[in-house]
């Protein structure tokens, strides 16, 4: 008979096909299954993949229309009625290195901020209108303080500008 008071756990995949950032694939996996264990999600199948910008440009063009670099991509796979949670991330390693420079902040914690921005996304937060952008933004600090991090996204901007005024702050330089 099968023990029903094993807890469920998400199933976190990491793909490194950039060179900008050493990261450790453990602590990556770890962080990503503590944010969504934290969300209430126990079911998930996720792949979270970090590129360079020229990779994460072409894929911002092709699937959003949005014809520059982001910082991450979230591709849900799965049915909100689906048990368990199915998508892909897909993170710019190089733009958390640039923004971090900028900044002069962790380039691993603002890569753990894309990581955490993309898992919230998955799990119903949305950045869409000034009030939900003050909630994830509220969320993603809680989540990061709770993991010893600093979410740099305050040194960047404030929450209500767009996707768009955000990018044009993270690129001057």
């Amino acid at each position: 008979m099968a023990d029903d008071t094993i807890p469920a756990h998400p199933d976190i995949a990491i793909s490194n096909t950039q060179g900008h950032l050493k990261i450790d694939p453990e602590a990556l996996r770890g962080l990503a299954g503590r944010v969504l264990l934290g969300e209430g999600v126990r079911q998930a199948e996720i792949s979270i993949v970090l590129v360079d910008d020229q990779t994460i440009h072409a894929l911002n063009d092709r699937h959003l229309g949005h014809n520059w670099p982001t910082d991450v991509i979230t591709f849900p796979l799965s049915e909100p009625d689906d048990t368990t949670l199915a998508a892909e991330l897909v993170v710019s390693a190089e733009m958390a290195v640039v923004t971090a420079r900028q900044a002069g902040t962790d380039p691993c914690a603002e890569l753990a901020l894309y990581v955490v921005h993309g898992l919230l996304h998955l799990c119903g937060y949305d950045d869409q209108t000034p009030e939900d952008r003050i909630r994830i933004r509220r969320r993603e600090d809680e989540i990061l303080t709770s993991e010893g991090l600093t979410n740099t996204f305050s040194l960047v901007g404030p929450p209500e500008v767009t996707e768009t005024e955000r990018e044009s702050v993270r690129w001057a330089v």
